[in-house]
């Protein structure tokens, strides 16, 4: 079993009830945008997550607002961070802010600013 030290997460606006599809969609878009500015930025952090096997977590917020909160958390440490903003095409108006992705990074590093939000 690989023993996990690092992670990306993925926080979600649950007050926009995106279907599982769209969700799944702007997840993706979170993490792609994360793992390649990590690779440029954080590099270590980068490989040893990619090496481990990327884990990745999706958690919630009620809100904008505290997505901001922890998009603004997360970068006072020094985390990478990715703000999606949908271009309005499918289920939401145009640049409606979906989710937002952090890291990859060390897992005691990320959890201080996402430990306590819950799983969607």
């Amino acid at each position: 079993m690989v023993e996990f030290s690092n992670k990306m997460v993925i926080v979600v606006r649950w007050d926009l009830r995106l279907s599982a599809g769209k969700m799944a969609a702007q997840v993706a878009h979170a993490a792609v945008n994360c793992a390649l500015a990590a690779k440029k930025r954080t590099p270590d952090w980068f490989d040893r997550w990619y090496s481990e096997g990327q884990r990745k977590v999706v958690v919630k917020v009620p809100n904008l607002e505290d997505l901001y909160e922890v998009k603004s958390n997360a970068e006072a440490l020094r985390l990478v961070t990715s703000l999606i903003t949908d271009a309005g095409m499918t289920e939401i108006p145009p640049n409606t802010v979906t989710c937002l992705g952090i890291g990859p990074g060390p897992q005691e590093v990320v959890d201080k600013v996402t430990g306590h939000l819950k799983l969607v």
